[in-house]
């Protein structure tokens, strides 16, 4: 059985500019979710402003070739200038307690 790969990436819009990265999140999300492997990439937006993808994957190699794909390519290309800084991205595994369906993603 595969572990399920977990990546969170945040994303600080320059001040104004919130609305311009969630376009582009926007147009490149149901090409993401056809990927091969992808179960979530969801976004969501932190009361501080910052901009927060949820992702799932079914394995930590379908999240590198993901990675590596047009979608990202486009996602950072378009993000060019609109960021403070770059994205924080963070790889993560379950640690199921508790009910499985209730314990992991």
């Amino acid at each position: 059985m595969t572990t399920p790969c977990i990546v969170i990436a945040t994303f600080t819009p320059v001040e104004g500019k919130t609305e311009d990265v969630i376009a582009v999140l926007e147009d490149v999300i149901p090409d993401v979710h056809r990927e091969e492997g992808c179960e979530l990439y969801a976004l969501h937006q932190e009361i501080t402003g910052h901009l927060v993808l949820v992702e799932k994957w079914t394995s930590r190699e379908l999240w590198q070739i993901h990675s590596g794909a047009d979608t990202v390519t486009r996602i950072q290309g378009g993000l060019a200038g609109l960021l403070e800084g770059e994205a924080d991205v963070r790889e993560m595994y379950s640690h199921v307690v508790g009910e499985k369906t209730h314990g992991a993603l």
